[in-house]
């Protein structure tokens, strides 16, 4: 997990330098006054998404004495499209529905007892590599403060119905294709003068167990089942960069 917050709170310094970039020219013209006084607008959103997992390993004991762990030691981006409508509630708050897709996919390594001791490196026995593709349908609250220039910041905090689209195939893990994760995030409103470029960091929490435990296709095969019996609990973590599009 360290080198993964580190990878965000490098793109969150990235995001924070653009915005005060654009900030240092941004007192001179008004752009799109009237802007937040539509009832309803729509936009599109592009970005990168980081997916993780939360996985509760148990300390499972094989037949021939091993102890199995797992966990997802590196992070790459994949990449997230989005449309989204934005419904203005009052001066300060604004519901947002943005369905899309996300495309990505972690890397899940198994280690025995032994790789916990001495020379990790050298006792990993298996990897996974997970992809996913995630039919997602965000529902956020977003809460502004109040504009100053060509400048308004906000947070947001929702709920996230996911669809897995990907196949199955008969490895280490199954996953449920249907999870609900919930979100926190931050951004600010750049006023540009023929629309709103709105770059935002969202942190989602997934709610469901997705492992199946009951695998008949592996019954026969003890040697791949004894990952899944290590394991009691496999939880959907991602992180968001957006790129909106008002």
């Amino acid at each position: 997990m360290t080198r993964f917050f580190r990878h965000i709170i490098c793109l969150m310094l990235l995001v924070l330098c653009a915005l005060v970039a654009v900030a240092q020219d941004n007192d001179k013209i008004l752009n799109r006054q009237y802007a937040d006084m539509k009832k309803l607008h729509f936009g599109f959103s592009v970005g990168l998404n980081f997916q993780d997992l939360n996985i509760t390993n148990n300390g499972h004991i094989t037949e021939d004495g091993e102890q199995w762990w797992a966990d997802v030691p590196n992070h790459s981006p994949g990449f997230c499209v989005n449309v989204l409508a934005d419904w203005r509630l009052g001066k300060h708050f604004n519901l947002r529905v943005a369905p899309g897709m996300y495309f990505g996919n972690k890397v899940v390594q198994f280690r025995n007892s032994m790789a916990l001791i001495d020379e990790p490196d050298t006792h990993v026995r298996q990897r996974q590599n997970v992809k996913a593709t995630y039919l997602v349908a965000p529902v956020d609250l977003k809460v502004s403060s109040l504009r100053y220039h060509n400048l308004r910041p906000y947070v947001t905090t929702g709920v996230m119905p996911v669809w897995d689209l990907s196949k199955d195939h008969s490895e280490q893990y199954q996953l449920g294709k249907m999870d609900v994760m919930l979100s926190v995030g931050m951004g600010c409103d750049f006023y540009l003068p023929f629309f709103k470029l709105c770059p935002e960091v969202k942190f989602c929490f997934g709610l469901k167990n997705l492992l199946k435990k009951n695998r008949p296709d592996l019954q026969d095969n003890p040697e791949m089942m004894r990952f899944t019996e290590s394991v009691d609990k496999l939880q959907n973590n991602m992180v968001v960069v957006t790129f909106n599009f008002e």
